[in-house]
Order: structure tokens, then C-alpha cells, then sequence
């Protein structure tokens, strides 16, 4: 057989994903059929590119290197065809962004790649209401954070290209907390603590966590609600714990610590719509989101050392 874009959008939905039902459902396919054409792509391939794991499966070291490739084909294919629809594009970008670490440095270095556009930025803690402002045409594009396990849908005319393709969740706690000296921390030991609920739980970062703390053998008594950062002095004060992007510097009197065994993983989309931004735009977008993430991956001294080690997550420049 010979691999076809089907086979490498096919390839890259799994990766994406994390599971064979999810990708199957992506890309319209029964989960039968897909298992089938996943082991001819292998034996075309000539090894295997997934293997099941806890979480459901990941790539092979060879899966890696097929799954770099095959985005790399189709970031071009999708720019090929992006261009035909010639877009209006005007001097303002109306650009949309999770409450993640690197915001700080959004608008300068997405400024830096696009000399001349006026940025505005609406922070918004959730991935769903930044999808249908992006749907809506209230925003141009954004820089979407969506938990493993729950997909987003973006329709046509908006696009999306994977930033960062995996990386944890960490856990903010006091720091007079008993574990806050420990440099990873396992989830079942915070079964006795109280929770501020995740921001933005309509797209299923509630429902993730509720998942994560029942695979560890409790449910999360989940006391408090606080927008984004709002949530800092109840986790000083000793009141709550709560998850946070990996990024964030730890707040006077809190603790940024890793989870044992990753019970939660993200990952990062740079969205936009097509008949707004170019493909060199898009382009000079992603360069300038991936230059104002990697600005802060060694403000939390533990998620950096993560992110050094893990060279396959970083964005395809």
C-alpha cells in the first residue's frame, strides 16, 4: 500500500488523542477499521507506531519520527489549499488565549512576528467560549488549551495546528503544605483536601479532574469556585489546592509541583480562521505563540527540567 493523506491525518488524529475510539470518531472511521489500517500503515512503516500505555496509547520512538514528518506534510497540504481561499486580511488581529503562563508575553512577541498589526487579546479561562468567539468570527484566532480526553470542535472555516502536543498539569498547594517540599506529588495524597473547581468546566476540565482524582480512589470535594488566578490566596492561606498550567511562577506562599505519573495532561492548539489570516500570517502567528511559550517554560524550575527532556512536545517551527 502506499500512505496517503487519509493515512497521515489518520496517524497524527491518534497521536493527538490519545486513543484509538476518540481518533477512529475524528476522522469518521469504525475503531475496527481503523485498528486494521493502523497495522498495514505499521508493516508498510516496517515497525510499530503506538503502544498501549495506562492512558490509553503513545507513540513508539518510530511513531514519533513518522508523527513529526506527517505534520510537517500537512501544515503544507493545509497551506496549499488555505491559500485558495484568498484571504481579506487588515492590520488588526483580534486574538483569543486559555489563562496560561506565557499570556505576559503574548502580545510582544506575536508583535515581533507580525510588524504593524494592532493586537488585541481577550483572556479567557475557557477553550470552549474562545471556539465559538473563534466560530463566530468575534475573534481571529487564539491559542486554544484542551485536556486530554476532551476534544474541541472547530468548524470550517477555522483550522487549527497542534503548539505544544502534550505536557502535564501540575498542582498549586500552600506553602507550609506537609508536601510542598516533595519535587512530585502522588494525587491520591491530596484525597483529604479541599479543591477550587478548574476554570472553564465546559470543556471538560472538571469532568478531568473528577476522572483523575476517581482513578486515584477518591472524589475531589471540590469547595471553592475562582476565576483564573483569583483562586492565589485560598491556596496561600492553606484554605485549597487546586491544578495550574506548569508555567505559572509559584505565587508568594504556594507551591508548583508536578503529579506522579501525570494523571493530567494538555495540550496547546494555535486556531485561527482561514479567510482572516494567510498562511503567512497563520504562519508568523504560531512562530510568535511558540516564542512567548517557551519565554516561560523555566519559570517553574521543575516544568523546565520536564520540557528539556522531552524534545518531541516542543513546537515544529
Amino acid at each position: 500500500m502506499d500512505l496517503d493523506i487519509r493515512h497521515l491525518r489518520m496517524i497524527c488524529a491518534i497521536a493527538e488523542s490519545g486513543s484509538l475510539t476518540r481518533a477512529a470518531a475524528q476522522v469518521g472511521l469504525s475503531q475496527p477499521a481503523m485498528t486494521n489500517l493502523l497495522r498495514r500503515i505499521e508493516t508498510f512503516v516496517g515497525g510499530e507506531l503506538f503502544v498501549r500505555s495506562r492512558s490509553g496509547v503513545e507513540p513508539t520512538p518510530l511513531g514519533n519520527q513518522v508523527i513529526a514528518r506527517a505534520r510537517i506534510v500537512l501544515s503544507e497540504v493545509d497551506a496549499l489549499f488555505g491559500d485558495l481561499h484568498g484571504p481579506s486580511e487588515d492590520r488588526s488581529l483580534r486574538l483569543g488565549s486559555v489563562h496560561v503562563g506565557c499570556v505576559g508575553s503574548i502580545v510582544n512577541r506575536v508583535g515581533d512576528a507580525l510588524p504593524g498589526r494592532e493586537i488585541s487579546l481577550r483572556i479567557e479561562p475557557s477553550t470552549a467560549l474562545l471556539a465559538e468567539a473563534l466560530t463566530h468570527g468575534r475573534l481571529d484566532a487564539a491559542l486554544l488549551g484542551v485536556i486530554e480526553g476532551f476534544e474541541i470542535t472547530l468548524a470550517p472555516p477555522v483550522t487549527s495546528r497542534a503548539l505544544v502536543y502534550r505536557y502535564p498539569i501540575f498542582v498549586a498547594l500552600s506553602a507550609r503544605h506537609p508536601l510542598a517540599g516533595n519535587e512530585e506529588i502522588r494525587l491520591a495524597d491530596l484525597r483529604d483536601e479541599a479543591w477550587i473547581s478548574p476554570p472553564g468546566a465546559d470543556d471538560g476540565s472538571l469532568a478531568a479532574l473528577r476522572a483523575s482524582c476517581r482513578a486515584a480512589g477518591f472524589e475531589p470535594r471540590l469547595r471553592f469556585e475562582a476565576p483564573s488566578g483569583a483562586g492565589r490566596p485560598l491556596v496561600a492561606d492553606g484554605h485549597g489546592v487546586r491544578l495550574v498550567d506548569p508555567c505559572w511562577t509559584a505565587a508568594p506562599g504556594t507551591a508548583v509541583r508536578p503529579l506522579m505519573g501525570e494523571p493530567q495532561v494538555a495540550r496547546l492548539l494555535v486556531a485561527w480562521h482561514r479567510d482572516r489570516l494567510g498562511d503567512a500570517t497563520a504562519g508568523a502567528l504560531y512562530r510568535g505563540l511558540a516564542a512567548a511559550f517557551v519565554d516561560h517554560v523555566h519559570d517553574n524550575p521543575l516544568f523546565g527540567r520536564w520540557w528539556e527532556a522531552h524534545p518531541e512536545v516542543h513546537p515544529l517551527l
